[in-house]
């Protein structure tokens, strides 16, 4: 005989979805094994499950539900037609939770898995590439996610869980994070090719305080550094023009618009000369952060190991 209509539900209608989740999903399983064997003896086997605890499972299921689910003759059960409509869409959500645990397992495969890394624009050229190609000798199998951004943008990715590690300037001094300084990076200051300092070498950066500069955005570690060094120089840079990415301000500076204060090109850029500043001392800190506290899979503490053993080799 089939079940009567729950009176009683354990939730009701307006039941808060959450709570309504986190009651019912450990039944999924075996309500799922129990229709498709269509016996629970038999899906009790299979799932190496008591029967007992199995035939209760599903009575409390009903109950949380407060609907029928099966019609039962003796340890046989079909289902009814609410009931195939749920398994539907508990089909649907366990395969979509057996999808994720694939996924995060084989992310954290140390032989294949995924490493999600972030750094600087000016990085992404030259220094980024060599890096992965120079751990990849002894980890070829090992998956990249790359994140190209500003520091602050890739911080707030770390905290999210969306980034293992990132490379950064300035590093970053936050008691949630742990950072590790690796290099130095010497600025230059960039002049059009008609400049009058442009046939100089070295420059002092108070030479340069009447000049209209181009800058990266508020935000940008670079546009910190800038503001800093010229604030040292005795001067607040008047700004003519701010951007979002290296080169495109040295596109700037070659088409006559101001100079910048930048890091050394991946390849020389014609339209413009790079003179070395004397004074104040013109560098950046290049490091690696990660959240504290944060499990590293074996992947990334590989990875994370191999950047630590480059400590004043980073830079090519």
């Amino acid at each position: 005989m089939e079940h009567q209509q729950r009176s009683q539900p354990r939730l009701s209608p307006s039941s808060d979805t959450e709570d309504m989740v986190m009651l019912l999903a450990p039944r999924l399983a075996h309500f799922a094994g129990v229709a498709r064997t269509e016996h629970v003896t038999r899906a009790a086997q299979e799932m190496d499950v008591p029967q007992s605890t199995l035939s209760r499972a599903m009575v409390r299921l009903e109950q949380d539900l407060g609907v029928d689910l099966f019609a039962r003759i003796g340890r046989t059960v079909s289902l009814t037609p609410a009931g195939r409509t749920f398994l539907g869409s508990v089909e649907r959500a366990l395969a979509e939770i057996r999808r994720a645990a694939d996924e995060v397992r084989a992310d954290a495969d140390p032989a294949t898995g995924k490493v999600a890394f972030g750094f600087l624009h000016t990085m992404g050229s030259e220094t980024v590439p060599g890096l992965i190609r120079a751990f990849r000798a002894d980890h070829p199998r090992v998956r990249f996610s790359l994140v190209q951004n500003y520091g602050e943008a890739m911080i707030e990715r770390l905290r999210a869980g969306e980034l293992d590690l990132c490379l950064t300037s300035p590093v970053p001094d936050a008691p949630d994070l742990v950072a590790r300084r690796l290099d130095e990076q010497k600025l230059r200051l960039v002049v059009p090719a008609d400049h009058p300092l442009a046939a100089r070498r070295r420059v002092r950066l108070a030479e340069a305080a009447e000049e209209s500069f181009v800058t990266l955005e508020p935000g940008y570690g670079l546009r910190r550094i800038t503001d800093d060094l010229c604030q040292e120089a005795g001067f607040k840079p008047r700004i003519a023009f701010e951007g979002e990415e290296a080169e495109t301000l040295r596109g700037l500076v070659a088409a006559g618009l101001g100079v910048a204060l930048l890091p050394p090109p991946a390849f020389p850029r014609p339209g413009v000369v790079e003179l070395t500043v004397t004074a104040p001392r013109a560098a950046r800190e290049i490091g690696v952060a990660w959240l504290d506290g944060h499990p590293d899979t074996p992947p990334v503490a590989a990875f994370k190991k191999f950047l630590l053993s480059r400590r004043g080799n980073l830079l090519p």
